[in-house]
């Protein structure tokens, strides 16, 4: 856990997702299609609060917390900068696999968009899952992110020095085994496990959810900054042509393998 905080103490979670809109624009899309019209949310490993502040801007009642303290405080800052802090009933800083802030049954929508894919062992996976069962009502959903294994192994033979030390092909097919991936330089993004896209919709379901979706958060992960560049070129109308392709295509369960993250939609069912 000290290795993921002094991790998101330096790197630009904001920033990210500014970079790559098309993750946001994708998960907001299908997060507010599903999601409840009223209520209390949980916004579990929120970063700095992208996802908290838009569901506060449209009136629900948003709990945040993070493992990361600096993170925290800067979600508390631009909540109070939008004037905001009204709709936030708390900002914590909790690890997701010890909720014990949170009562039971407290909330009608959850979403856990980070700490699935920085748990490596599968008891603190189950752990995290079952803690954010705990929370949710019965009935209500959850938006959980997962990493796909196939698109990591993709992408190390693509960039392989990029991934050390998935810069051969022993540690390859190792990490197909076992999902677990640790970067070889230093201060590179921390240790981090991916599933098989076939395994994420069993493993909700064996801890007590029902399988509403599952999205491709970023099929466009694909695309170069020189693709990017071609769109842009053709003018706004044609880049949002694209981005609603992209939301459009993001639930074609023939895609999921290419996105960098996943967004699992399920409901507690007890």
């Amino acid at each position: 856990m000290s290795e993921i905080i002094r991790y998101y103490s330096q790197f630009d979670e904001w920033g990210r997702l500014e970079r790559e809109p098309i993750e946001f624009q994708v998960n907001w899309h299908y997060i507010k299609k599903y999601m409840p019209q009223t209520g209390r949310v949980l916004d579990n490993g929120a970063g700095p609060g992208k996802y908290s502040l838009e569901l506060a801007k449209e009136g629900y009642h948003v709990t945040l917390a993070d493992l990361t303290p600096r993170l925290v405080e800067m979600a508390k800052e631009k909540a109070k900068d939008l004037n905001l802090q009204n709709q936030f009933d708390g900002f914590y800083t909790a690890d997701a696999r010890e909720l014990t802030m949170m009562e039971d049954e407290h909330f009608d929508a959850s979403l856990m968009l980070g700490p699935m894919y920085h748990l490596q062992n599968e008891q603190d996976r189950s752990q995290a899952i079952n803690e954010l069962k705990r929370v949710t009502k019965t009935g209500g959903l959850v938006f959980v992110a997962f990493m796909p294994r196939i698109r990591h192994i993709l992408t190390s033979l693509l960039f392989p020095e990029n991934w050390r030390p998935n810069n051969n092909m022993d540690t390859i097919l190792q990490f197909s085994q076992t999902g677990c991936f640790n970067h070889a330089d230093e201060g590179r993004f921390t240790g981090a496990y991916y599933y098989n896209i076939e395994d994420i919709a069993p493993f909700m379901e064996s801890r007590g959810f029902e399988t509403i979706n599952l999205i491709g958060s970023n099929p466009g992960s694909v695309l170069t900054n020189n693709s990017w560049d071609y769109w842009e070129g053709k003018g706004e109308e044609d880049v949002t042509r694209v981005v609603n392709f992209l939301i459009d295509r993001a639930a074609d369960p023939y895609i999921l393998g290419i996105s960098s993250h996943l967004l699992y939609i399920g409901r507690k069912t007890g």
